[in-house]
């Protein structure tokens, strides 16, 4: 298995907090973003990484950094680590009781009027724009047991769509939380044994999860493995889908596969759903001597057709190239759409680049970053008043090898090939995370 230096590098963590409010920019920021970018990841609250695999960066303190627009200009950046119990055990150990036990690193999302960090099936927490953490979510109470990292919200009803799954009963729970925060869905659904579920889709009309081949393996705790969780070969692969506010699920099995993250999903007709997502082939397999991973291989962009009315499941590739951390317009969230972008990746140790799909048959565009330097996944900004899909800005941070920064890159999400509309140059780097998200001013 390839070692990961976490230590070195893009994956380096940081060892404090800074509020800046100096940047270098080339070329000229867009009065109409106004908002803050925000990136979410594992930062040790040591300051070090102990491991080097995957599974070992995974589970650190979360840590948030904000770069904010205004009037055309950047008007700071900031870093903090998440309060969390973790956080006060280090740092201010009275009040840690206090404080709610979870680890926010994955991912952040406003919804409801509420900016909320969001961890891998544990509970919520609040946060202001500014990167304050205000503690337990307080217009979300029925996602107070834990959730998704990767919950879906219909852009259209408002409505919020998530799961939890556990590797303690119940093992699955699946809900929906109406656009002010109250829960109106709570359902267990049942599962032959607990799996690994990092992220869902949404149509119109329904909710779609995945049973894969990622599940836990408890021995592998006493074997120095920091997480337990790895490739099962014996397992069924399948794809669940229930009308939106319950009813019945039901599963349809697809070939041995792991999907980290989908990209979007919708209703081609009354009994079609289309999902496309980034497939590995496997994941996280255990190497012979049951110490170390295989190298996992690349993800690629993959359909699946789902007929509801045969009971059948037609899937395929639609790109060869490995891919990662695809992203959309989230205004088409559940409906069809045609553009995606996504980080591309050369090898299983990169992300490096970003693509730029027309699933019309357009062309793919390339944003092409240095061998040495990585990339984050490119977070899509609509322009005010926009007049397609595409209209809007590919925010991308770039961490660059020669001087140990990170930039932040703003695209023309119409033509990525072109050169950036601005590069704002950080004085320090934001070390390689799980996922970002826009908070436009308003939220």
């Amino acid at each position: 298995m390839t070692t990961l230096n976490l230590n070195a590098g893009a994956m380096a963590p940081v060892m404090d907090e800074v509020d800046l409010a100096e940047f270098s920019v080339t070329g000229t920021i867009p009065q109409d973003l106004e908002g803050v970018l925000v990136r979410n990841g594992p930062n040790p609250l040591s300051g070090r990484f102990e491991g080097r695999d995957v599974l070992s960066w995974w589970p650190e303190a979360a840590m948030l950094h904000g770069i904010s627009f205004q009037g055309g200009r950047v008007s700071g950046y900031r870093n903090r680590w998440v309060r969390t119990q973790r956080w006060a055990q280090v740092h201010d150990p009275a009040i840690a009781p206090s404080l709610i036990d979870t680890n926010p690193n994955v991912n952040l999302l406003c919804h409801a009027g509420e900016i909320l960090a969001l961890s891998e099936g544990g509970a919520p927490l609040a946060m202001t724009a500014t990167l304050d953490t205000l503690g337990a979510a307080r217009r979300h109470p029925g996602l107070a047991d834990g959730m998704t990292a990767h919950p879906k919200v219909d852009p259209r009803t408002g409505e919020l769509m998530s799961f939890r799954a556990d590797w303690r009963k119940p093992w699955l729970r699946y809900g929906v939380t109406d656009a002010s925060g109250v829960q109106s869905v709570d359902l267990e659904i049942e599962l032959p044994s607990p799996s690994m579920m990092h992220d869902m889709a949404i149509t119109a009309s329904h909710s779609i999860l995945l049973d894969l081949n990622v599940a836990y393996d408890f021995s592998m705790l006493s074997r120095g493995h920091r997480m337990p969780l790895r490739w099962h070969d014996e397992r069924k692969a399948r794809i669940g889908v229930i009308p939106r506010h319950g009813g019945e699920m039901r599963w349809f099995d697809v070939a041995p596969c792991f999907i980290l993250h989908v990209v979007n999903a919708y209703d081609a007709d009354a009994s079609t759903v289309v999902l496309d997502a980034v497939r590995y082939p496997w994941y996280l397999r255990l190497a012979d001597n049951i110490a170390a991973f295989e190298d996992n291989p690349l993800g690629v962009l993959w359909r699946y057709v789902i007929d509801l009315e045969q009971g059948s499941v037609t899937e395929k590739p639609l790109d060869a190239i490995g891919i990662e951390l695809p992203r959309i317009n989230e205004s088409r969230t559940g409906r069809s759409y045609r553009f995606l972008y996504a980080v591309e990746q050369p090898t299983n140790t990169e992300m490096r680049g970003v693509v730029r799909y027309d699933l019309e048959g357009g062309p793919m565009q390339r944003y092409r970053v240095p061998e040495g330097d990585q990339n984050s996944e490119p977070v899509f900004v609509p322009r005010p008043g926009a007049a397609g899909e595409d209209d809007g800005w590919l925010l991308v941070c770039v961490y660059r090898h020669a001087t140990d920064t990170s930039d932040v890159v703003i695209l023309d999400g119409r033509d990525i090939e072109n050169d950036p509309i601005a590069t704002v140059r950080l004085p320090r780097r934001i070390p390689a995370g799980f996922h970002g998200a826009w908070l436009a001013k308003d939220c």
